[in-house]
């Protein structure tokens, strides 16, 4: 049976006063030392597109950081188990969107390692010029953002004016300012344009000028050198275990570099330096971007100087498509057509593996092929992915106000970490 209010105990006013501050001191310690989860992203402008932080904080400072990616999820890797070779190609322009021309190279070098090719020296140089045109386009884009994140609006305008006039540039060459899909495994769609070297000179001459005003603008700013000098500092050692690449490898000191360490497309015939950072801050990662465009410039003039004659293309008539002008006047070169077109290219069984020395560190594509035209598997490391893999040590110890920087000197894009 329930009991009646009257035959409750009266309680013990003094205990329960006791009670009640005992309870209140155990209340303020915990509050004193409570942490703070904070979302940072998906939609934060400065994570750079839909990566979201999970942030412990203590105060203003990280205890604890948890990076959440896979909000932009396509299933690439699956969509080109389903492709032919040829096929897959616009998707690589949708990886790192900010250095189309160079993720088509990539993903061409390592179908043609698998098939065996190898693309004569103008076919060579093509892709050179392309993938140096795209990386200074990757780096004036990441250079604006991350000094637009640190509070320099005008290098912005700056690095995005002159990264327009690259995109007038691959307008000509290839039909398109953003996805370009200009590279074929085995080639390029077309030459070169008529006058296309002369305006690449032209746009080389002008760049340096400006870079060099933007090195003015931020090199020696006291604001940027607060926000960058000391922050964010990646050792060697962590880089170097956390399989980190590219830039931000480089900018902690290790010289490591694909097109010097494992050449391809005749880069060792080019000469050119290899920037390397001291202390692995965010300003070192900053001042090799920086010299990367300058050397970028250098391999670019090069390449026109010594612009090789003769075809662009790999010869291989069962695989490669035959000329248009062939296709409309031969019923043979007809058929032939629809036979690459329909089948693809018959590559052989076996697997490998290519990396090449993207924008944001080392693309590569791995290839297992049971034979055919469609690839058996195919798996894209994509430099951004592993390089965010080191947030979780890396951002403990800062302030809330430091993420920006760090985040900004990483230089990462969604589009390829989550493929």
């Amino acid at each position: 049976m329930p009991k009646s209010v009257q035959e409750f105990e009266a309680p013990d006013t003094a205990a329960r006063s006791a009670q009640q501050v005992e309870a209140y001191q155990q209340t303020t310690e915990d509050i004193i030392g409570e942490k703070l989860i904070l979302n940072m992203g998906p939609s934060h402008p400065a994570t750079h597109g839909v990566l979201r932080l999970i942030l412990e904080l203590d105060g203003e400072i990280i205890t604890k950081a948890t990076p959440d990616v896979g909000f932009l999820h396509r299933g690439d890797e699956k969509i080109a188990e389903n492709m032919h070779y040829n096929q897959f190609v616009p998707y690589t322009d949708r990886l790192d969107y900010l250095a189309p021309l160079a993720n088509n190279v990539a993903y061409a070098l390592a179908v043609e390692k698998l098939l065996g090719w190898e693309l004569p020296p103008r076919g060579k140089a093509i892709r050179v010029l392309c993938c140096e045109l795209a990386r200074v386009s990757a780096h004036l884009l990441g250079l604006g953002a991350y000094a637009m994140d640190v509070g320099a609006m005008t290098v912005f305008l700056y690095t995005f004016q002159q990264r327009e006039l690259i995109y007038n540039l691959c307008e000509i060459l290839t039909g398109a300012r953003f996805t370009t899909s200009y590279t074929r495994v085995g080639g390029q769609t077309r030459d070169f344009p008529e006058g296309f070297v002369d305006e690449v000179r032209k746009f080389c001459d002008g760049f340096l000028p400006v870079l060099d005003e933007v090195d003015t603008l931020l090199s020696r700013n006291k604001i940027f050198l607060d926000r960058t000098c000391d922050v964010g500092v990646i050792s060697k050692e962590d880089a170097i275990a956390y399989g980190i690449t590219g830039p931000n490898l480089r900018g902690s000191g290790v010289d490591y570099d694909l097109r010097k360490a494992h050449p391809y497309l005749d880069y060792e015939k080019y000469d050119f330096d290899i920037p390397i950072g001291e202390n692995g801050d965010c300003y070192d990662r900053y001042l090799v971007r920086m010299e990367e465009m300058r050397q970028s410039v250098k391999i670019l003039h090069q390449v026109m100087d010594d612009l090789p004659d003769g075809p662009i293309n790999v010869v291989d008539p069962k695989s490669t498509l035959p000329e248009k002008e062939k296709v409309l006047m031969s019923m043979e070169e007809l058929i032939h057509h629809f036979i690459v077109s329909t089948q693809g290219i018959d590559a052989p069984e076996g697997e490998i593996y290519f990396g090449a020395e993207n924008p944001k560190g080392e693309l590569g594509f791995y290839i297992n092929s049971k034979g055919g035209g469609v690839p058996h598997r195919l798996k894209i490391r994509a430099p951004s992915f592993v390089n965010l893999s080191i947030l979780p040590k890396l951002l403990p110890g800062h302030m809330m106000s430091d993420v920006v920087a760090i985040l900004g000197s990483l230089d990462f894009v969604m589009g390829e970490c989550d493929r």
